[in-house]
């Protein structure tokens, strides 16, 4: 038993991935119930101040997609930086009941104090979160003084009539200036009245108007990007966001973020990194993008 009902054991294989890479199984409480992660530490962990917790969005463990947050983690502690990914409740190997990712405060605080009972030499830590995960973190961080950075991958903003708008402006259009659907549409291989029916469903939803941003003393909204955007204008740390340009849910987010004026003013400051792979889709699938996200992340980890 670890420390303040922490467990920490050795894993069955792979506890030392290469000389001076550890990984240890990590098992806390949450809830009453039990949450499970993976630490991967440098061999000078002990000296470390800083550490990185990979939140994982849904439906997803802690490994990601494409092992992504696996490779991250080793790499980023490859660079001396301790790293824990875990599966909060009703995930992956964690106990309880599935929750929506906007329902995670308890379990995120729960993961950084098992983090730092386990590495105690740290004094803060990073949140780094994709899709989901991006906006659990961006909506909790100002609440944990514990945390000094976020990094946001694809943040996940969606609404309806935001979904509508990005779709028309960065599918639609794409699709019209393609010669291929020409060809096609001409040739018969395509459902037009359907195809139609779809597009004229997708501009009704497109009138409506984005949420504006709530006045000084106003009451707050429960929309999912008022959450988001009140959560990061009241977080004062570093954000490195990286944004996939092939990804319909990061063309959202950065519709959503050029076209308010609140947004903008949260984005604008030197304190937030901003990074984007044109091609990339939503996961960073290709070892390229991945290795270039790593790269990013322990470069500007490194940076302040």
């Amino acid at each position: 038993m670890g420390i303040e009902g922490v467990e920490t054991t050795h894993m069955e294989a792979g506890a030392n991935i290469d000389e001076g890479l550890e990984e240890r199984a990590l098992a806390f409480g949450c809830g009453g119930e039990r949450l499970y992660g993976i630490l991967s530490l440098p061999g000078q962990a002990a000296s470390a101040t800083r550490g990185v917790l990979v939140v994982v969005g849904g439906p997803q463990y802690r490994a990601g997609s494409h092992r992504q947050f696996t490779l991250l983690a080793r790499e980023l502690a490859r660079d001396g930086v301790p790293v824990l990914r875990f599966d909060y409740r009703g995930m992956g190997d964690s106990e309880g009941a599935a929750r929506p990712f906007d329902d995670v405060d308890d379990d995120l605080r729960a993961a950084i104090d098992a983090f730092m009972a386990a590495v105690p030499g740290l004094r803060e830590v990073v949140l780094w979160g994709l899709c989901d995960a991006a906006s659990a973190i961006g909506i909790y961080a100002a609440r944990d003084a514990r945390v000094a950075g976020l990094v946001l991958l694809n943040p996940w903003v969606r609404t309806e009539d935001g979904l509508a708008r990005a779709t028309l402006r960065h599918y639609y259009r794409a699709r019209l200036k393609d010669p291929a659907f020409w060809k096609q549409l001409l040739r018969g291989g395509l459902d037009w009245r359907r195809s139609l029916a779809s597009l004229l469903a997708l501009l009704r939803k497109a009138r409506g108007k984005p949420m504006p941003a709530a006045a000084a003393g106003a009451p707050a909204t429960t929309s999912l990007p008022e959450r988001m955007r009140a959560g990061l204008q009241d977080f004062r740390g570093r954000v490195l966001l990286v944004i996939a340009g092939a990804d319909l849910t990061a063309r959202e987010f950065c519709d959503l973020a050029d076209a308010d004026l609140a947004w903008r003013g949260i984005l604008a400051p030197p304190r937030v990194t901003r990074r984007r792979i044109d091609d990339a889709d939503h996961t960073f699938s290709r070892r390229a993008w991945r290795d270039q996200v790593a790269r990013w992340t322990s470069e500007w980890l490194r940076s302040w």
